[in-house]
Formats: C-alpha cells, sequence, structure tokens
C-alpha cells in the first residue's frame, strides 16, 4: 500500500472514543428502566427503534436521544414520568459535552504521516457534533479535507474522490468499522486499513472479513499504519 499517497480516517472510534460513551448511557438506560422490562428486552427494542428513525433522524447523539425517549415511553405504556424523561435529554447532553479522548497513538501517528501524505478526515454523523470534537481534538490542522457526510456508502466516497481529484488506487481509508469505512471504498478499487475498536455498534456490524489481497489488511493498532505505508 506504499502507493497510496492520499489516506483517509475515520473518526468516531477511529481517532477519538466514541462508542465506549454511548456504552455507559446504555447501561445507565437499562437502569432506569429496570423495574418495567428487562435489559434484554430494553436494548433490543431500543435497537429496533434506532433502525427505524435512522433515515429520518440519521447517526449521532441526538438521534440516539430522540429514540431513547421514544423507546422508553413505549416500554412503559406512557407511565414514564417527566423527571425520567428528563433524566433522558440530560444524558444526551452530557454525551455531547463529554470530553474528547484520543485513542493511543493518534496524534503521533497523524504528525509522522501529514509530511508525506494528504490526509482527510471521513466521518458520519451530526455535523455540529462531529465540527466540535474535531475542533476539541486539535487534530484538525492535520488534515488537509474534512468531510462529515449523512451517510458512508460507495456514492458518498465516490463523490469524495471526484471532488477532491483522489484516484482510487491511490486511497487508502482507515477506520474501525468494515462496513461504513472499508467495504465501500474496496469496491471502489481503494485499499483499506481496518482498526478494530473493542465494542462495535450492531448496525456497523458484518459477518465476513472481505477477500483483497493487497488493497486489504487489518492493523492492531494505528501505530502500525506507517510501517504499513513505508513513511
Amino acid at each position: 500500500m506504499q502507493h497510496c499517497r492520499t489516506i483517509g480516517f475515520d473518526a468516531d472510534d477511529t481517532l477519538w472514543h466514541n462508542e465506549n460513551i454511548f456504552e455507559l448511557v446504555h447501561a445507565r438506560y437499562r437502569t432506569l428502566l429496570a423495574h418495567y422490562h428487562d435489559a434484554a428486552t430494553v436494548d433490543r427494542t431500543l435497537f429496533a427503534t434506532e433502525m427505524k428513525n435512522l433515515e429520518l433522524y440519521g447517526y449521532g447523539v441526538k438521534g440516539f436521544t430522540l429514540s431513547a425517549i421514544e423507546t422508553a415511553i413505549a416500554l412503559t405504556d406512557g407511565k414514564i414520568s417527566a423527571e425520567e424523561i428528563r433524566t433522558l435529554i440530560d444524558l444526551g447532553r452530557d454525551m455531547l459535552e463529554h470530553p474528547v479522548e484520543l485513542l493511543d497513538g493518534v496524534a503521533d501517528i497523524l504528525a509522522t504521516l501529514a509530511d508525506s501524505h494528504r490526509l482527510l478526515v471521513i466521518t458520519k454523523g451530526d455535523l455540529r457534533d462531529q465540527e466540535r470534537k474535531l475542533a476539541k481534538s486539535g487534530l484538525g490542522v492535520r488534515f488537509r479535507h474534512v468531510e462529515i457526510l449523512s451517510e458512508k456508502d460507495e456514492s458518498s466516497y465516490a463523490a469524495i474522490l471526484r471532488r477532491h481529484a483522489i484516484a482510487p488506487e491511490e486511497f487508502l481509508m482507515v477506520g474501525n468499522s468494515l462496513k461504513s469505512d472499508i467495504l465501500p471504498v474496496l469496491a471502489l478499487g481503494g485499499s483499506g486499513a481496518h482498526v478494530p475498536y473493542h465494542l462495535t455498534w450492531g448496525h456497523e456490524r458484518v459477518e465476513h472479513v472481505p477477500e483483497a489481497p493487497g488493497r486489504f489488511i487489518q492493523l492492531r493498532t494505528i501505530r502500525e499504519l506507517p510501517a504499513l505505508l513505508g513513511a
């Protein structure tokens, strides 16, 4: 992959922690509804509500919070109190205000690669929240371009490559999600480096690891990236 001169980086759970924040809120959500339903029912119903609302709300904390409130009303047959709904709103606010915590090695690796490669952020989610996290991360100066998308699929990646005059065969995407970060890029003829995070949201899981010899690799940590690129 040493011929890849342009590198796209996912943001959430690739550059900084994100899913662990959701997992902590899920635990508090289960506790809030524990006297109504068991944890498995709460998780299953919340996920179904999120999937139903995804096309309308998109990704991110705000959509999650609205789906959590809707699920709580449904699971309690409307008995949930205003105080409990306020608790859910406060949980969402806490998530939006959470400090940005970089993954180990990210700052050093970006500093190493920025001198020799063209770096982009390609992430999805709520525009305002992603802009806030990038600003708080202190990493913005390392990236030539920032792309915040409503969805990460073949068409959106193809549009980015056209917009920035990037040849697919010279493009490498780095991310934690096979579904959103790797598979669409491989389909376009680009390369992908998968850096797994220890938590994966159900919507981002895939059953099979892609087969693309010479264009796909799984890394243990992002610290292995410079060696892969000969940097």
